[in-house]
């Protein structure tokens, strides 16, 4: 793929690997807290992510490839095969409404809590997160996590390439690694949550190293056709403080260059800012672009059409939207005719509770006849 599609539409189908898309618009992994205690995907996901599967692929939310990378109660895990089985179950609706999925792999290290996974947290560096954290009793005091071993780093490595394993024989098309949003694999190469003195700390290339071995273990597990790379420069999310972004990401892709990766996804990316035009121009592959739409309170009037169309004008090959996912279940369709949006309902919580505010947003009646409710699909509620 060339770094300036022919198209600027996001209507368009496109190649992703040996996948084909039917547009340009991508589902963003978005964290809702709707498995069970267990990690398990419970039914009422299959009917979430099917009800989306116009989008042309969807990245499911952030999922743990080990007990100790757990974030918050209710996240999904697939490191156990009834995980595996929950997932296929979700991967099988979304099959059959002809959608496509990946999986997004996330290790929370620091952002964890034994309250919620059981354990004490991992991390680079022996530093907590500065707020609380939420665990099924409410908000808590973070916990000092342990540092990470050297031992420590090469099984994690190993449990994120049989997560992706994991996922592929759940169903995925592939998996994304989450190295964004101040996971572990973030936190890793921010200065001020890695004080290491080892091969793992210190300067760039050390830093970026965990982050490269992962992406590296990930692709020889499942191919690198199969693999994606999420990353979110400058972002400070979760206690981050980077200290030299616009060294770090061109070292990261630097050392995962060589792989042929099925794409790199960009977060809260800007077409006039510098180093997303640098990581433009660097990377040789498909290009996922994630609007900044923060400004917003809510969706803005276009739902990020607009945002979204400038991006592909700026290079990008596909766009993700979050939000506008979440209320809208035919977002594709109502972005494609400007048809109106439905609000993200704050009165619900977005990350706890049932199918309400997740599975009870309205589409569009196909026949232009108003609103109605989507129903779950058949089977997906069965627990079979």
């Amino acid at each position: 793929m060339t770094n300036a599609p022919a198209s600027t539409s996001l209507f368009e189908p496109v190649r992703l690997g040996p996948l084909h898309l039917p547009n340009r618009l991508v589902m963003a992994p978005l964290t809702r807290n709707r498995a069970g205690s267990d990690g398990v995907p419970l039914p009422m996901m299959a009917t979430h992510y099917a009800q989306r599967a116009s989008a042309g692929l969807i990245i499911a939310e952030g999922t743990t490839p080990n007990a100790v990378g757990q974030t918050y109660a209710n996240i999904p895990a697939i490191h156990r095969p009834e995980h595996v089985a929950g997932w296929r179950r979700v991967t099988d609706a979304v099959g059959a409404a002809g959608g496509r999925m990946f999986l997004q792999l996330q290790h929370g290290g620091r952002v964890g809590h034994p309250d919620n996974s059981g354990l004490v947290p991992v991390a680079p560096s022996p530093i907590a997160l500065p707020e609380a954290i939420h665990t099924p009793a409410g908000r808590r005091p973070s916990a000092v996590p342990r540092e990470m071993t050297t031992g420590d780093i090469r099984s994690t490595v190993a449990d994120f390439a049989q997560a992706a394993r994991n996922a592929v024989e759940a169903g995925f098309a592939g998996v994304e690694v989450h190295a964004a949003n101040g996971m572990l694999l973030h936190q890793f190469m921010a200065r001020n949550t890695n004080r290491r003195t080892d091969a793992y700390g210190g300067s760039v290339t050390n830093r970026v190293r965990f982050a490269a071995e992962t992406v590296r273990a990930v692709a020889e597990a499942i191919g690198p056709e199969r693999v994606g790379l999420r990353i979110s420069p400058a972002n400070t999310v979760n206690g981050i403080d980077e200290g030299d972004t616009h060294h770090i990401y061109p070292a990261l892709l630097d050392a995962v260059a060589d792989l042929g990766l099925a794409y790199l996804h960009v977060l809260f990316a800007e077409p006039d800012q510098p180093l997303y035009r640098r990581i433009r121009a660097d990377w040789s592959g498909v290009l996922i672009a994630n609007p900044d739409l923060r400004r917003y309170p809510g969706l803005p009037a276009d739902g990020g059409r607009g945002a979204g169309e400038r991006l592909l004008a700026s290079g990008a090959d596909l766009v993700s939207l979050g939000r506008g996912f979440i209320s809208n279940p035919d977002l594709v369709e109502r972005l494609r005719t400007g048809a109106p949006l439905n609000p993200v309902r704050e009165e619900y919580s977005m990350y706890v509770g049932g199918e309400t505010g997740y599975n009870d947003y309205p589409a569009l009646d196909a026949a232009g006849l108003g609103d109605h409710r989507v129903l779950a699909v058949t089977g997906a509620s069965s627990g079979a």
